[in-house]
């Protein structure tokens, strides 16, 4: 079937190759269709192409983020729940043995990386599989995977990035060691209770430090709170004092806390929290780390409809490269760059 690239979906399939107005080969025949690849076809003005005829009336799958979850979710959700529990038991392992074992960590986080290394849409994924229930393991779930992610774009090897993906898994271990009722309390933290949190960097050294000695692991549950301009704890350390893996992993821990449902925090728009990252990593967070993990979270964005200021509804059709939130929209016929049209923003994006 032929198709406008505006109403590609993900996952299309192409059914020939595509080639630009000059002749010159874009993409095969058989490449499945992705932001990545979308964006590719706008870069070389491609309007039309020919893709596999879809199933329309295969069987979809309902949930309360997007009326309708990718097809991938039937098969990566029950890996990312044994995951989450497995996390759990490594946290009870620990506040009981006061260690971890190498290999149960292994087994825990490795199936993550085999299900969801060639998963694009990071962002659809995080928020389809994320829940009110478990914050404190689902979120270490959710670091160990952006810190994987974050490590590959950064040029990490595989063997490398794996280790990194298991050092943001285990950040928080140390939080084994504080009561539940201080952890999930949904009214502000006495200075009290916010300083015995702050401890669970410590916690989470020693017990690592007791299960590996000194590695990338115990380092980064020590350092993941530091920040570059030496406001973090719990050693109020410097940019230049830190771990680079730290770094990684305190980018992808600040992202995934403030895209979770907590009890009592509601989800912040996710064009809001590239912003708020964006701000942060000229004062707080390594600022080519930061970046990183946005320019490569952008395009994710490709195909969602975003609300503008002015309550004009849209698709984002291409993102910028530098510009990282002044994406080109389509509104009916119409498309707007916002990086000429300056006096409008994105208000929202919806996923």
């Amino acid at each position: 079937m032929r198709v406008h690239v505006t109403e590609l979906r993900d996952g299309d399939r192409l059914s020939m190759d595509a080639f630009n107005s000059y002749g010159l080969h874009v993409l095969s025949k058989g490449t499945e269709l992705y932001a990545k690849e979308i964006s590719k076809l706008f870069q070389h003005q491609i309007e039309y192409i020919d893709i596999d005829n879809r199933e329309e009336n295969a069987k979809v799958i309902r949930t309360l983020e997007s009326g309708i979850s990718p097809k991938w979710l039937p098969t990566v959700e029950p890996i990312y729940d044994d995951a989450v529990k497995g996390c759990e038991q490594l946290f009870l392992d620990a506040y009981q043995n006061g260690r971890l074992v190498r290999e149960d960590v292994a087994e825990t986080f490795q199936p993550l990386v085999d299900n969801f290394r060639m998963e694009r849409d990071v962002v659809s994924m995080l928020l389809l599989l994320n829940t009110k229930d478990d914050y404190t393991y689902q979120h270490s779930v959710q670091v160990g995977m952006l810190s994987y992610y974050l490590a590959t774009w950064l040029g990490y090897d595989e063997k490398q990035a794996v280790q990194i993906g298991q050092a943001g898994f285990l950040h928080d271990i140390g939080k084994c060691q504080i009561e539940d009722d201080i952890l999930n309390k949904p009214e502000r933290l006495s200075e009290d209770e916010f300083s015995l949190i702050k401890q669970h960097t410590i916690f989470g050294y020693e017990i690592i430090k007791r299960s590996f000695g000194e590695s990338i692991q115990a380092t980064v549950a020590l350092q993941h709170h530091e920040r570059i301009d030496g406001s973090g704890y719990p050693n109020r350390l410097t940019g230049d004092q830190m771990h680079p893996v730290s770094k990684i992993v305190a980018v992808s821990d600040v992202y995934s806390a403030m895209i979770s449902s907590r009890v009592y925090q509601e989800k912040r728009d996710l064009l809001y929290v590239l912003k708020e990252l964006y701000r942060m990593s000229f004062n707080e967070l390594d600022p080519f780390t930061t970046h990183t993990f946005i320019k490569h979270m952008i395009p994710n964005f490709i195909g969602k409809q975003v609300e503008l200021q002015t309550g004009e509804i849209g698709t984002i059709i291409m993102t910028h490269p530098s510009e990282f939130f002044r994406p080109l929209i389509q509104i009916n016929e119409q498309f707007i760059d916002l990086t000429l049209e300056r006096s409008l923003e994105v208000k929202h994006v919806y996923m």
